[in-house]
């Protein structure tokens, strides 16, 4: 993918700065390479059902996800993060 610009919701990053610094560390690092491939089988970057349909989800840990979506090809909102009981209760 390639957008020219990502911005981050507001409730994404009161979520985000909840987070552990370990947790906050991890999350960059795999923003990197979604960045750089987006396909990269780690991110497990998926389309969401439900109450998240138009969301894409990729796997930040084992149990934190990042939730977002893309605007108009050009920017990408990262929405949410958190685990997956936090995220789909």
């Amino acid at each position: 993918m390639n957008y020219r610009r990502i911005d981050f919701s507001k409730k994404f990053v009161k979520q985000f700065k909840k987070l552990g610094l370990r947790h906050q560390e991890n999350f960059y690092l795999k923003l990197e390479l979604w960045k750089i491939n987006s396909h990269d089988k780690s991110l497990r970057d998926h389309a969401l059902k439900g109450k998240f349909i138009g969301y894409r989800s990729i796997d930040i840990e084992p149990d934190l996800r990042a939730l977002y979506y893309a605007k108009d090809d050009v920017i990408v909102i990262f929405a949410l993060i958190g685990t997956h009981n936090q995220l789909y209760g």
